[in-house]
């Protein structure tokens, strides 16, 4: 798709206006970044950054069946999600394989909850999935275009424009408001969820229209902006997955990105492909692994390049990157009995191949106790 054809989103003028470039991808055009790579990846995991993240494709179920349907295509238990509580999760096909990933938001309404994916063209999966279901599903992202706030000091920031209270036992990690609130005197739907590895909000504008004003805002309060060019290291850092990067449709269950327990095998809750993951969770054939990488100058291999040992191919690297803290580094499926820390392997780079070595998955705070903080 060209950027004529790519869907701008409520904040593309006043990014452009800063200075932001942007980029087409699936459908949207993405914010790229302000010219300072550098700078901006600093800010998100040393400060506080902001950027648009209103490409990510939200969908609103409604009727009797709403979260009865959901839960139909999702792994983990959205049945047992209290009100202002959000679970993260795999899209699922009958056998189990991933469609996508992303996110169920509980909002209290009578037959209503919010879904959310990578993809835009799910359409006819849901159509075809939740044939039966008395409910009714709509893309709603243009009209639900939202920021993430992310970084150590992002918190202390908001809080200065906000009089809701964001601390972390009002408001703990993956809850959001039900009900908007302003920030900066704009009404937003504020969620304690966020994409990087770090402390983070998200903020879902209420009215398209007031995406200038709270872009200015926030950026005002000496928030660095961000695009996309910063979030992919951050995100292979922070270990986190993404559609058509990572994995194809169709063709990769959790297991294969240890989302072991988002698979909710144990839940009174019933899914499509559950007995299957049943089955492979007795045995998960992969793991999902950080590469470090040895180029000794040479270009990062491709995402999707195969990863061999002894010249027979054991996995893929599906997304590289030149990580400022730990250098040229890649996500990876392996063989389990490969998935080891120190296990050696190479990577396909042009005519040849370059040496990895395995480390562990998050390669930046393993424990995740940054986003939780």
């Amino acid at each position: 798709m060209s950027e004529d054809e790519a869907i701008r989103t409520a904040f593309h003028e006043v990014t452009e206006a800063m200075g932001g470039t942007h980029i087409a991808d699936g459908g949207w055009l993405w914010l790229e970044g302000f010219g300072n790579l550098e700078a901006e990846y600093s800010a998100a995991r040393d400060d506080v950054g902001v950027w648009d993240v209103s490409p990510l494709n939200k969908w609103e179920f409604r009727g009797p069946d709403a979260m009865r349907a959901a839960q139909h295509v999702f792994s983990n238990d959205v049945l047992g999600l209290h009100v202002g509580q959000v679970r993260y999760g795999a899209f699922l096909d009958e056998d189990g394989l991933m469609v996508d990933d992303g996110t169920v938001f509980c909002t209290g309404r009578p037959g209503h909850c919010w879904v959310m994916t990578n993809g835009k063209d799910l359409q006819d999966y849901f159509a075809s999935m939740l044939e039966g279901f008395d409910v009714e599903f709509e893309w709603i992202a243009p009209t639900m275009p939202h920021v993430g706030v992310i970084g150590p000091r992002s918190r202390e920031v908001l809080q200065g424009l906000t009089e809701a209270d964001l601390t972390r036992e009002a408001l703990p990690y993956f809850r959001f408001i039900p009900e908007p609130v302003e920030v900066a005197g704009v009404p937003v739907t504020l969620s304690r969820t966020a994409y990087g590895g770090e402390l983070g909000f998200e903020l879902f504008l209420v009215d398209p229209g007031d995406a200038g004003a709270l872009w200015t805002a926030i950026v005002g309060a000496g928030v660095t902006p961000f695009g996309v060019e910063a979030i992919e290291i951050l995100r292979i850092e922070a270990g986190l997955i993404v559609t058509d990067y990572d994995y194809e449709p169709h063709r990769r269950t959790p297991y294969d990105f240890n989302l072991d327990r988002l698979v909710a095998l144990d839940a009174p809750v019933e899914f499509v492909g559950k007995e299957r993951l049943r089955e492979i969770a007795a045995d998960p054939p992969n793991r999902f692994v950080t590469l470090r990488l040895e180029l000794a100058g040479r270009e990062l291999p491709e995402y999707g390049a195969s990863v061999l040992k002894g010249g027979e191919e054991v996995g893929t690297l599906t997304s590289p990157t030149n990580s400022p803290r730990f250098g040229a580094i890649g996500q990876a499926v392996l063989r389990r009995e490969l998935a080891v820390v120190g296990e050696r392997v190479e990577v396909a780079l042009g005519d040849g191949t370059v040496p990895a070595t395995v480390d562990v998955l998050p390669v930046y705070d393993p424990d995740k106790r940054r986003p939780r903080s």
